[in-house]
């Protein structure tokens, strides 16, 4: 039979080898300029392309995906334009205009089992039409700051550990009814899910898909509740480890649909069982030298790692709604069910928003518990990396362990404390500081006040992942 279609589909193999290749480029610094040369010369040699997706996020986290013709991005790929306005939280219509500049460096090849084949993937940049960088793109923002903290010899490192559910059924989440919830695939859990169940035969192929896409996979496995997942990876350079939560996330959506369910990240879907988080584990060096170690200090931890949990503890009700940014959030943050709620630190108390792993001079790093997986990350990672480098107040230090010291129990508290934090102002500048509280309001308006102790519709079908656009306008 002749075959008309012959677009590139490369074994898994192959795919780890170049994406940890293209990964490497960027760990190692490899200039911008150098990059693109290298890209575009593989786009125009490589026949069996078809198309290459240009991803990028919105202020709230939300994943956006557009493909352009591959022959059409090699000769414009310095004018490819979209419309702002159509994006929550960016530009007005009068302004609608905006850019994508291809960042050249997340350039990444996809499993044509999953994508389809003859696609590749690479994030965009955004740009204002004077072409100046957006200011609403946090991704642009986090990439300029670690090239500023490069420059001056510095670089972080960050581990997301990402939860999520499987629920029977494609597009769960926007077919929810509150009398009936969610129907779990799997009642298995921790350590005792039988092989061939749908669970593992998910997270097996996403952990396949995951490793393929160089992310240097370390440990997968079902968690507490039943039917959900996570899959455990290498730490990487901040902005990498952020566009590595953003595949996630769509590799389990994507592979989940495929086979007739839904990969949910809500924080808490179901009662009664523990919700998802996105644990945050960070780490800072100079010039090669993990500063956050010190064998002789408490917990291993360097002066300088103190001061950077101190000034976390210190504003974590200012960035609450940033880490917990749906009205879905506040149920999760209940410490009967493992997720933290209380301003400390502690090596082992797991209701304790920071903990510290044991470390030594290369692993030392805090970790951050009270995130949702709804979280944007790179708004939490550039807002963590601010507070921990620059000149912010910090809590004393007999304060580590205050008593009745908690995070906000509902999202019109956290809205609160977020609008009147002076350095959450400072930090995200005041247009993404107002974008941002307006984008909270209007979910929270969507949703029950009192959220009781039943999951409620408007809390998922309103939430910022559900990509629900004509509920959300015929409210």
């Amino acid at each position: 039979m002749l075959k008309i279609r012959n677009f590139k589909e490369i074994p898994y193999e192959e795919l780890e080898a170049l994406n940890l290749e293209a990964k490497s480029d960027v760990q190692n610094h490899m200039a911008d300029d150098v990059l693109r040369e290298k890209y575009l010369r593989y786009l125009h040699d490589e026949k069996q392309l078809k198309a290459v997706t240009v991803c990028f996020s919105d202020l709230e986290g939300r994943f956006h995906m557009l493909d352009y013709d591959k022959k059409y991005l090699e000769q414009s790929y310095d004018g490819l334009t979209f419309d702002g306005s159509s994006i929550h939280g960016f530009s007005a219509q009068r302004e609608s205009d905006l850019c994508l500049e291809i960042d050249w460096g997340s350039f990444r090849w996809l499993p044509s089992d999953i994508f389809g084949p003859g696609k590749v993937m690479v994030f965009g940049l955004i740009r204002d039409v004077n072409n100046n960088p957006y200011s609403g793109d946090i991704r642009g923002l986090l990439k300029r700051y670690n090239t500023e903290l490069f420059k001056n010899g510095y670089e972080s490192k960050i581990a997301f550990e990402v939860e999520g559910f499987l629920f029977k059924g494609i597009d769960a989440e926007q077919n929810f009814q509150a009398d009936h919830g969610f129907d779990y695939v799997s009642d298995g859990g921790y350590f005792h899910t039988l092989p061939n169940t749908p669970l593992k035969l998910f997270i097996d192929h996403f952990a396949e898909a995951q490793r393929a896409l160089g992310f240097e996979n370390e440990k997968d496995h079902p968690e507490v509740a039943p039917s959900q997942f996570e899959l455990n990876f290498r730490c990487a350079e901040a902005l990498t480890a952020c566009d590595e939560v953003q595949i996630y996330k769509l590799l389990a959506r994507q592979i989940a649909s495929i086979n007739g369910m839904t990969a949910s990240f809500l924080p808490k879907p179901m009662m009664k069982v523990n919700g998802s988080g996105m644990h945050a584990n960070m780490s800072i060096s100079h010039n090669g030298r993990n500063l956050m170690y010190n064998p002789d200090g408490a917990g291993h931890l360097s002066e300088f790692g103190w001061k950077c949990v101190d000034k976390i503890l210190h504003h974590a009700r200012d960035f609450c709604l940033i880490a917990n940014s749906s009205v879905n959030s506040y149920r999760r943050l209940d410490p009967n069910f493992e997720a933290p709620n209380a301003i400390r630190v502690s090596t082992n108390d797991r209701t304790a928003i920071i903990r510290l792993p044991k470390g030594n001079e290369k692993t030392s790093r805090f970790e951050l518990r009270s995130v949702g997986p709804d979280a944007n990350p790179y708004l939490l990672t550039y807002t963590l990396l601010h507070l921990a480098l620059d000149d912010y107040p910090a809590i004393d230090p007999s304060e580590r362990n205050r008593e009745n010291h908690k995070l906000p129990s509902n999202i019109y508290d956290a809205i609160a404390d977020f609008e009147q934090s002076a350095a959450m102002k400072q930090i995200l500048g005041t247009e993404n500081h107002a974008k941002f509280a307006h984008l909270k309001h209007m979910v929270a308006n969507r949703s029950p006040k009192d959220l009781g102790n039943r999951i409620k519709r408007g809390e998922i079908v309103f939430h910022h992942e559900v990509t629900n656009q004509s509920l959300w306008t015929d409210f």
